[in-house]
């Protein structure tokens, strides 16, 4: 029986019941505001992926067919493993994202390659053997042809020779030629028979032959299967496997892993079949386990079947994201920064028709939140317009730092340039 990993369809969230949402050791404080209930965003676990080329690590930013695409320097470089193996490493990381994806069907089982599954060999097999024995057919039927005509031949040079002795009784066989006719289609009729005979045989044992090379070395790919989709448009997806096997005839506990990478064409609502080998394990390993990750344009994306994923709110999400900055800034003084938020549809074609291209000063609370607008950095000068206050006031901030505590501040900010 084989070793199969069935993926199901959808991973439960760990979900608490109290006013307080844990994750990973941080305590966020709960949505309270009915406009706040909607889950915007998904924390999981992903994987970074990295090659190392010259003792250095380059980021993964795209795939090419199964080679890697990474940035070197700002230009775009292809790592192909036909040139042989790719030092890869791959480090796992807790991602927050709004895009996600959903896999159904997933199936990655282990399986023979094209050229080593032994129903495909079976079947060049069959085929090899159909035309082998078509040749083997009509070789017999030419040589039956050829043994009845030799049959016939060396009997009509006997009866020659019987006439011959009758019409010479004194002289004995004068028709000597006649006579070696006989002996040679005689002859030449024993070995007909032979090559019948070994040409039957030479069949028979290619046959056999034939079964022998059908014989499976063990699985040596890995044969996966899904449908994806997404309600956000993925223009330049691709996936990548991680999948950790047991080698045949290694010590007990011996675990390696094989990553491999596929691009995709563009994923949007509609499920996509894709369907793929990989290829490059050893015969007859076995499965311990299989992941699949799903990136767009290097950025990976939240699926359902992403490890110790969790729904978050907006606010629930900011808050996360708010306290890993000050945990990784304990000791620094730093400015308020914009840090996510929902801009308005209509925002690209006002800034596209030249409004609010200005530079803007926000006043930001220690806990990230906008206050006023203005025109300097001094905050002296209101914008006064409505529409705008209200683009901001959906932005949340990195707070301010004072030696690594948040503090009151004061945000410089570009609609233009923002990618929140």
């Amino acid at each position: 029986m084989k070793n199969s990993q069935k993926i199901p369809s959808r991973t439960s969230a760990a979900r608490f019941l109290f006013s307080a949402l844990v994750i990973c050791g941080a305590v966020i404080p709960a949505a309270t505001h009915a406009q706040d209930i909607a889950k915007t965003h998904t924390l999981f676990m992903g994987a970074d992926i990295s090659v190392v080329l010259d003792n250095q690590l380059y980021a993964v930013k795209d795939v090419s067919g199964s080679s890697w695409v990474v940035d070197v320097n700002g230009k775009a470089r292809v790592v192909s493993a036909r040139g042989g193996p790719i030092d890869l490493k791959v480090t796992p990381s807790l991602k927050l994202t709004e895009i996600s994806a959903t896999f159904v069907n997933l199936n990655a089982t282990p399986a023979s390659s094209f050229r080593n599954d032994p129903s495909t060999n079976l079947t060049k097999a069959l085929d090899n053997s159909a035309d082998l024995n078509a040749g083997y057919q009509s070789a017999l039927t030419e040589s039956q042809a050829a043994l009845v005509h030799a049959q016939n031949l060396a009997s009509y040079t006997a009866g020659v020779s019987n006439l011959a002795a009758l019409e010479n009784p004194r002289q004995g066989l004068i028709f000597q030629t006649p006579q070696d006719g006989a002996l040679n289609a005689n002859a030449s009729t024993a070995r007909l028979a032979t090559a019948l005979e070994q040409t039957s045989v030479s069949a028979g044992s290619d046959l056999e032959m034939t079964g022998e090379r059908g014989l499976s070395p063990g699985n040596e790919a890995m044969d996966v299967a899904f449908e994806v989709s997404s309600q956000h448009r993925l223009e330049s997806p691709f996936v990548v496997t991680i999948t950790r096997f047991h080698p045949r005839g290694t010590k007990p506990g011996t675990v390696q892993r094989l990553v491999f990478a596929k691009a995709l064409g563009p994923i949007d609502s509609r499920p996509v079949a894709v369907h793929f080998y990989e290829e490059g394990f050893p015969p007859a390993f076995e499965l311990q386990g299989f992941e699949i990750h799903l990136y767009n344009r290097g950025e990976e994306v939240a699926t359902n079947v992403s490890s110790k994923r969790v729904e978050l709110t907006r606010d629930e999400a900011f808050e996360y994201v708010k306290m890993g900055y000050i945990g990784t800034h304990k000791d620094d003084t730093l400015a308020a920064v914009p840090a996510m938020g929902k801009l308005p549809a209509d925002l690209p074609a006002r800034l596209a028709d030249g409004k609010y291209g200005d530079t803007y000063y926000v006043r930001v609370s220690k806990d990230g939140l906008a206050d006023e607008l203005f025109l300097d950095a001094a905050c002296t000068k209101k914008v006064g317009d409505p529409y705008l206050e209200s683009v901001i006031r959906n932005i949340r901030f990195k707070p301010a730092l004072d030696r690594g505590k948040p503090v009151d501040g004061v945000a410089q900010i570009k609609l233009s340039q923002l990618a929140i």
